[in-house]
């Protein structure tokens, strides 16, 4: 913990005059000519051999589906303490505020590196400058920040949202031609992700500048499912109920999409490959994947949470003082029923 024993041996013996360090149960106090100080220190289990490690505050936004589960699940695989990483993880339960106090609180154990997913993309500025005044680089991954200066964080890792968005747009275009159906009225309804989140922005942006070249294209209503499997299934619920003549659902995550797939059994209307409903989804887990090898989703657009490799090579980069991109864009793929049976039984997540 570098950074930690830094700033001990700082206060120890960087201050003139007689000091007496004692150890209690709790913080270190400090005493000099006198006057009593307590210094707040890290209260995580410390030894001689951890003294190296690279400390590494991550928090994470939330566990709110099947792919941010993966995702956690890839970067604790890559910061492991045979890697040489000391890991503090954090969990803000979808709450930018949590998220806000996390970083905090790794600004305050002098953490050498902080790494976050962003819950939204706003808001993010003064702590952002916090850390930089620090000194402790700030790595953003999956979503992104909007700042004025990107110089208040390190680099950005994560997947193109508005790519894509048109990659959706672009399957419902050779769908629709290869059905012979580009010239009928498609009404759609899209459940959005997590409003101002970056996905969300993204998906809906891509998938919108495609479908402004359609006339016949009718986005009945966008609504948000905050990415959870229950209010997917709640909000697609409501809109059966008002619309009864749906073609297409684009649901911007998995999770959604299975909530959405249980209120249109239960409400008894067709879907999928041989329904009247077509389903384009995101994120391509493994259990999406295998609804795509039935014939229940149509589509499912890629983003890929194995990003924890990404983070690590970014790291040693840092660490060796090599230069590195503002950005990392993770491959992605497309799965449809012509091509998914080849990537199931290899799929992790």
């Amino acid at each position: 913990m570098k950074r930690i024993m830094e700033k001990v041996k700082e206060i120890i013996f960087g201050h003139v005059g007689i000091c007496i360090l004692l150890l209690c149960a709790g913080p270190f106090l400090f005493i000099s000519h006198g006057i009593f100080r307590e210094i707040e220190i890290e209260q995580a289990p410390f030894d001689s051999d951890e003294e190296d490690l690279i400390v590494v505050g991550v928090s994470q936004l939330g566990s709110e589906s099947g792919w941010r589960t993966a995702h956690t699940l890839s970067i604790q695989d890559a910061l492991t303490k045979d890697a040489g990483y000391f890991l503090i993880f954090n969990n803000a339960r979808q709450r930018q505020e949590n998220q806000i106090k996390a970083i905090r609180s790794f600004i305050s154990q002098r953490v050498d590196y902080i790494v976050f997913a962003p819950v939204i993309e706003s808001g993010w500025e003064t702590v952002l400058q916090e850390a930089k005044d620090a000194g402790i680089p700030v790595i953003i991954i999956d979503r992104m920040v909007d700042v004025d200066d990107d110089s208040l964080y390190t680099t950005w890792i994560g997947t193109d949202a508005r790519n894509e968005g048109q990659k959706a747009g672009r399957w419902l275009e050779r769908y629709l031609r290869t059905e012979g159906r580009q010239s009928d009225e498609i009404n759609i309804v899209v459940l959005q992700g997590t409003i101002g989140s970056t996905a969300e922005i993204g998906r809906t942006r891509g998938f919108e500048e495609i479908a402004k070249n359609h006339e016949n294209w009718h986005i009945l209503e966008s609504a948000t499912g905050d990415f959870t499997a229950i209010k997917g299934k709640e909000v697609m619920r409501g809109m059966l109920r008002r619309y009864p003549d749906i073609d297409v659902l684009v649901s911007q995550n998995d999770d959604m999409t299975m909530g959405a797939i249980e209120a249109m059994q239960e409400a008894g209307v067709s879907f999928g490959e041989h329904g009247k409903v077509k389903v384009i989804s995101f994120d391509a887990i493994h259990d999406a994947l295998e609804m795509v090898d039935a014939g229940m989703i149509n589509v499912d657009i890629e983003c890929n949470p194995v990003q924890g490799a990404y983070i690590d090579m970014i790291i040693r980069k840092l660490e060796k003082g090599e230069p590195i991109e503002k950005s990392y864009v993770v491959e992605e793929n497309v799965f449809t029923k012509d091509n998914v049976s080849e990537f199931l039984d290899g799929r992790t997540y």
